[in-house]
């Protein structure tokens, strides 16, 4: 195929849907992965298509790693190959609360999903990209969370799992810096999606207050833009840098 293709896991919906979007206006075919085909990835899948893009929907539970070369090969069956990785998928605490009380089992869901699912996966593309010849630019573009650095201990898991993403990332990047494949981390802010949809109402006031130095609300298309920039080599020698999509939330200030 002509066309360079992207994988965007939990692309049916949120951040996932607008990159997918946006890739495709950009002129990526793309697998769009999400844990159930319902009528929100059918409507993912028809956006993409709007931009005269190919699309392919395909069931992945970030969480099963034994599950990952089945769905990669569904997406190789229909599209040939991934030239560009897009790690969304994610999930948020299980329960918000006393870090003293955090359980094993609430931990272990979200690493399963954050961390070890899209470190697995990610290998296992990574070495499919190196074993497969493209005449496209090759990427990888993870995103994680502003929670990586900023601390926020009623839900430590989440931050945790998010800081050690960003330290594969990383290392990653240092792994595959001779390549030619580009390694990134999209750090976004506040945005409004489904995720934050339970707690609008303080980021409204906080936001209101300050927190955000542009003072709003991020939202999907803001982030997608930035994965699009990497996914065509806009920064092709900023090997494992970090793009900040947070209007300002992480600078320090007095």
């Amino acid at each position: 195929m002509s066309r360079p293709v992207a994988l965007v896991t939990g692309g049916r919906r949120g951040i996932g849907r607008a990159v997918a979007e946006q890739l495709a206006a950009a002129g990526f075919d793309i697998a769009i992965a999400d844990l159930v085909a319902d009528e929100a990835m059918a409507e993912a899948v028809a956006a993409v298509e709007k931009h005269g893009a190919y699309a392919h929907a395909e069931v992945l539970d970030v969480a099963d790693v034994a599950g990952h070369a089945e769905a990669l090969k569904g997406i190789e069956r229909a599209l040939g190959r991934i030239d560009c990785l897009v790690n969304n998928a994610g999930r948020g605490a299980v329960v918000r609360g006393d870090l003293l009380d955090l359980t094993p089992e609430n931990f272990d869901a979200v690493m399963d999903v954050n961390l070890k699912g899209t470190l697995f996966l990610t290998q296992a593309v990574v070495r499919r990209m190196l074993e497969t010849p493209s005449e496209h630019l090759r990427s990888i573009v993870t995103i994680s969370s502003v929670s990586a650095e900023a601390a926020s201990p009623e839900r430590a898991d989440y931050c945790i799992s998010k800081a050690g993403l960003s330290m594969f990332v990383r290392t990653l990047a240092l792994r595959l810096a001779d390549t030619g494949i580009g390694v990134y981390e999209v750090r976004p802010g506040i945005i409004r999606t489904d995720m934050t949809a339970g707690v609008a109402e303080k980021y409204d006031r906080l936001i209101d207050g300050g927190l955000v130095p542009q003072r709003r609300w991020g939202e999907p298309a803001d982030v997608a833009r930035a994965v699009v920039m990497l996914a065509r080599g806009d920064l092709a020698f900023s090997q494992g840098q970090i793009v900040d999509v947070g209007g300002g939330l992480s600078l320090p200030r007095l």
